[in-house]
């Protein structure tokens, strides 16, 4: 369970409302969170939108929104941590081994471009999270007079699935804080987001981790790739998954339709017959993989029924059922 500590950082950090964000009220649904998130994702997806870069601004809340609400844990601390986190008596009760604290080398970082607020990096995502080198033994020490290389420091990245196809190159702003001082510096960091980078893999930027101790190496900075939810697509694997909604007479019929795939539209032809839940298999449609093949897209089929009929429509549906012989059910 992540444990919570409200930061004592340089940086201003804003209070986000994530239910705000998506709309919703604060007793929502897990299925109302995915649904408003669905929606205002389809219509803030960059791909679509005319003012690509508010779009992406927009894009990347919506998905932080998201990413907290609809993991159960989260959305837990973050409700239990509410609008006056930033309270002296809330920070005094907020339970201890949080991300917002300095390291051995009393270095604080914080990070932009990486597609999450401040907000979010210093409470759900890796912020200041440490392992390797440089950490002091049971007793305190820090390993006698040997050199010690600094500790990593791992921080999450979010990545596009747009990104994942054609990989690319992100601008990071890397803040280090001296908290002994006070004074700051600024980096700004080119990184490259391969090809078919996927989800919790992570990037190392070498050296730019916490200074060594006694003389010894930086550790590095790691970015743990978080895929940015899609409006149409779910991810497993390589392999990416489209709900294929039809309408009655389609799956009865048969049809051809036209479903978005990352780089365009494909053209699927639906045999007559087709039940709900069938898989339709379009071969290298999905995500690349690490050796140069792309995984599949699969349509699932879900049949959608009117939820209301207009008078005529009422009665071509009971002209089909006084016609028709099918019969769904198995006589007793």
């Amino acid at each position: 369970m992540i444990g919570i500590t409200p930061p004592e950082a340089s940086v201003p950090v804003d209070f986000k409302d994530y239910y705000d964000v998506l709309g919703v009220p604060r007793n929502a649904s897990g299925g109302a969170i995915k649904k408003a998130f669905r929606k205002l994702a389809r219509e803030y997806h960059p791909d679509v939108a005319k003012d690509k870069k508010a779009a992406e601004e927009k894009f990347k809340e919506l998905n932080e929104a998201n990413e907290v609400l609809s993991d159960p844990e989260k959305r837990r601390n973050y409700d239990e941590l509410g609008a006056n986190w930033n309270h002296p008596k809330r920070r005094a009760a907020q339970p201890q081994g949080g991300y917002g604290g300095g390291a051995e080398d009393g270095s604080e970082f914080h990070f932009g471009g990486t597609g999450f607020s401040d907000f979010f990096e210093q409470f759900f995502g890796g912020r200041n999270r440490t392992g390797g080198a440089g950490q002091r033994g049971e007793n305190g020490s820090s390993g006698g007079d040997f050199p010690q290389r600094g500790q990593d420091i791992e921080v999450d990245i979010l990545v596009t699935l747009n990104e994942v196809l054609h990989g690319a190159t992100r601008t990071i702003q890397f803040q280090r804080t001296d908290l002994r001082t006070g004074q700051s510096s600024t980096q700004t960091l080119r990184v490259k987001i391969p090809i078919g980078v996927h989800e919790g893999q992570r990037i190392r930027l070498a050296g730019n981790g916490h200074d060594g101790i006694g003389g010894g190496d930086p550790g590095h900075l790691y970015l743990r790739v978080i895929l940015a939810k899609h409006p149409d697509f779910r991810v497993r694997d390589a392999n990416l998954y489209f709900n294929l909604d039809l309408s009655p007479w389609e799956a009865a019929l048969g049809a051809t339709i036209e479903i978005p795939t990352l780089d365009g539209k494909a053209s699927l032809k639906v045999p007559a017959g087709t039940a709900a839940e069938r898989e339709f298999r379009l071969r290298g449609k999905g995500l690349p993989t690490g050796d140069g093949t792309h995984g599949d897209l699969h349509a699932v089929v879900h049949i959608q029924i009117p939820a209301e009929l207009t008078p005529e429509e009422k009665i071509l549906w009971e002209q089909l059922a006084a016609g028709s012989a099918f019969k769904p059910r198995n006589s007793l």
